[in-house]
């Protein structure tokens, strides 16, 4: 028989809250493209936006193996100008990379901004930041 793993909402949550509990005190990282293929991949061509911070406890608890951020800190004044497409969460030591996700304005992105139009030295807010655990 072929793989087919599945685990309950229970261990979902589990390991969501696992999982971003290391955010905290952590930073987002957000880049323009292109994306790397994964989160092991290091960064090279991309330019960095801006660097925000997550708060001492980074994200709510985890239901239905979904966890909300908590309060993020803006960037008061953005590294680069660009357009945001993806950001990189890191631990507080600012090397450690825990998992990058799609970044934009509006629908369905893993950290919603207010706008993807950064600009050099502007403030950058995050609107919204989830992190959903592929249940099966």
């Amino acid at each position: 028989m072929a793989n087919n793993l599945q685990i309950s909402d229970t261990a979902a949550d589990a390991q969501v809250d696992a999982l971003t509990a290391l955010a905290d005190s952590g930073y987002i990282r957000i880049y323009d493209t292109p994306q790397p293929v994964d989160a092991n991949t290091a960064i090279s061509t991309q330019t960095l936006l801006a660097e925000l911070r997550f708060d001492s406890t980074a994200f709510g608890a985890s239901s239905g193996g979904t966890a909300t951020a908590n309060a993020i800190t803006s960037d008061a004044s953005a590294d680069n100008t660009g357009t945001a497409a993806w950001f990189r969460v890191l631990e507080s030591d600012g090397t450690t990379v825990l998992w990058d996700g799609s970044a934009g304005s509006g629908g369905t992105y893993d950290l919603v901004l207010n706008t993807t139009s950064i600009v050099s030295g502007a403030t950058v807010a995050i609107s919204s930041m989830t992190f959903t655990h592929p249940e099966a």
